[in-house]
Order: C-alpha cells, then structure tokens, then sequence
C-alpha cells in the first residue's frame, strides 16, 4: 500500500511540474505559455502598465464582458479563461501568490473567475484561488479578479 501511494504522489507531483508552464513575456503586455499555447494577459484587470495600480474585482458576468472587450498586445479575440487553463498557470510550488510572478507580477493571492459555470448549481461558478492554486465554486454575483486568455 505504501508503494502505491509513494507510487501516486510522484505522478502528481510530477504532473503538476509539466504544468507548470514555460513562459514568455512578449513586451506587450502578454505572457504566452509555451506548454499550453494560452496567450494570457500579464497583469490581472485593473492593474496598469508594469503590473502597478489597484486590480479590479468584477462579478462573473462583468468579467465575462470584461474579457470579451479587451483589446490587448494588438488582439481582440480575449475570453475569459476555463478553470482548466486558469489552474494550467497556477504553480502549487508556490505559494502568495501560487504563480510564477516573474511573468504575472503583482498577482492578487486571492480567487480569480473562471468561465466554467459549477455543473451541480449554475448560478455559480469555478475559481482558482492564486494563493495556494486551489479551485472551487461560488455564487457569480460575488466579486472576485480577472486575468483574459486568447488562443486554442
């Protein structure tokens, strides 16, 4: 049984160090990785050049809209991130903020919008908390920080 474990533990540890993703800053405000293909946005909504400033807490619905208007590093097709992109940059190495914070400075440790609606109730949906990278569901009227994603 102690094989098996040992065994499970070294995949998942594994596994989440694949993910952890092999970033580029592109000098224009975006960061794309190089694992998943994502271009994310660099600095969570709110923040201004450099990652400086107050980030922005939205509803689910305004994030949602929030994304799909950005204009950013001459791109326009932004969306608002599925859990399983948001939680692909999450690095559980680390920890407040649970992100690599060379290429996403200034990162809020605290939870984050997915796109992804919770399948058991929809008026709720997926976060991932970039303090530890943990992700769970809640009311999409509660506020909560913004980082866009484009591609795939």
């Amino acid at each position: 049984m102690k094989t098996i474990l040992f065994a499970t533990m070294t995949i998942f540890m594994c596994t989440t160090a694949v993910f952890a993703g092999s970033f580029t800053d592109n000098g224009n405000g975006t960061v794309t990785d190089g694992v998943t293909n994502l271009m994310w946005q660099q600095c969570s909504d709110g923040l201004s050049t450099g990652c400086t400033g107050t980030a922005a807490t939205v509803t689910w619905n305004n994030a949602i809209v929030y994304c799909e208007g950005l204009s950013l590093g001459g791109f326009t097709d932004w969306r608002l991130p599925n859990v399983k992109e948001l939680k692909s940059i999450a690095d559980t190495t680390k920890s407040r903020p649970a992100i690599d914070a060379v290429y996403f400075p200034n990162t809020i440790a605290l939870r984050y919008w997915s796109s992804t609606s919770y399948a058991a109730d929809t008026t709720n949906a997926w976060f991932v908390y970039f303090d530890d990278g943990f992700a769970d569901g809640i009311g999409k009227s509660t506020v909560f920080y913004v980082r866009c994603v484009r591609g795939q």
